[in-house]
C-alpha cells in the first residue's frame, strides 16, 4: 500500500528481457535508505518487488499483467520514474490509499501553466469514467492527485509547483502515456451495489436509495 506522495524521481538505467517480462535497474539515492530485497516500491505507480540492491540503485522485475496494463511495455532507458516505498502503519497518510495496481493507461491531452500552477488534462479510457468525480482522488504515474474538472472521460488536474518540480510531470509532453489507478473505494462500492441485498431482500439500486430519501 502507498500514499501517492513521491519520495524521489529515479532514472531507468538498464532493461533486461527475461522470460515473460523485463528486469529493470533504477538509479536512486533517497529511497535506498532502509530498502531491502523483497521490499515493495511503486515505480510510476506500479508496485514492484525489489530483487537486488546496488550502491546506486535497485533491480525489480515486471511480468504478465504489469506489462499489459501499464506503460512498462514501452519503457526506455534514461527515462525518469516516480518512486515511493511502501507505506508503514506508523506513517501519515498524506495523499490517498494507493495500491500500486494499475487500472489502465491514459494519454496527456493538455498541459497549461496557469499562474504558478499547472493544469494537466488526461484522456482516461471510457470504461473508467464511472469511477471519476470532481474533487475525487486519482493516481497518475503513482502521484496522488485531485480531479479539478471532468468533461466525459477527460480529467483536468491542477498541479501545484512543488508536485510539478518533484515528480516526473515536469518532463511530460502532450501525447505521453501515463499509468492511472482509480480510487479503490469506488470499485468496492460498485461491487457492493451490484451484488448486495437489503434486509428485506430488495436489491441495492438507484431506485432503492431514492426510496430511502437519498
Amino acid at each position: 500500500m502507498f500514499t501517492g506522495l513521491i519520495e524521489e524521481v529515479g532514472k531507468l538505467n538498464r532493461i533486461q528481457v527475461i522470460p515473460g517480462g523485463k528486469r529493470i535497474k533504477i538509479s536512486a539515492r533517497k529511497i535506498l535508505s532502509e530498502l531491502k530485497v523483497d521490499d515493495s516500491v511503486a515505480v510510476n505507480g506500479v508496485c514492484l518487488t525489489t530483487v537486488k540492491i546496488d550502491e546506486d540503485g535497485f533491480w525489480a522485475e515486471a511480468v504478465g499483467d504489469t506489462l499489459a496494463k501499464s506503460t512498462f511495455e514501452v519503457l526506455r532507458e534514461s527515462q525518469s520514474v516516480n518512486l515511493e516505498r511502501a507505506l508503514r502503519l506508523s506513517d501519515r497518510l498524506g495523499g490517498h490509499l494507493v495500491q500500486g495496481h494499475i487500472n489502465g493507461i491514459a494519454a496527456v491531452s493538455q498541459i497549461r501553466k496557469i499562474g504558478e500552477n499547472y493544469l494537466l488534462e488526461i484522456d482516461i479510457p471510457p470504461q473508467f469514467e464511472k469511477y471519476l468525480i470532481e474533487e475525487g482522488s486519482i493516481a497518475v504515474d503513482g502521484i496522488s492527485l485531485t480531479i479539478a474538472k471532468l468533461e466525459g472521460s477527460r480529467a483536468g488536474i491542477s498541479v501545484i509547483p512543488h508536485t510539478w518540480k518533484n515528480t516526473n510531470l515536469s518532463s511530460r509532453k502532450i501525447g505521453d502515456k501515463v499509468n492511472i489507478e482509480i480510487d479503490v473505494i469506488a470499485k468496492y462500492i460498485e461491487k457492493f451495489l451490484k451484488s448486495g441485498m437489503s434486509k428485506n431482500g430488495e436489491t441495492f439500486s438507484e431506485e432503492w436509495f431514492k426510496k430511502l430519501g437519498y
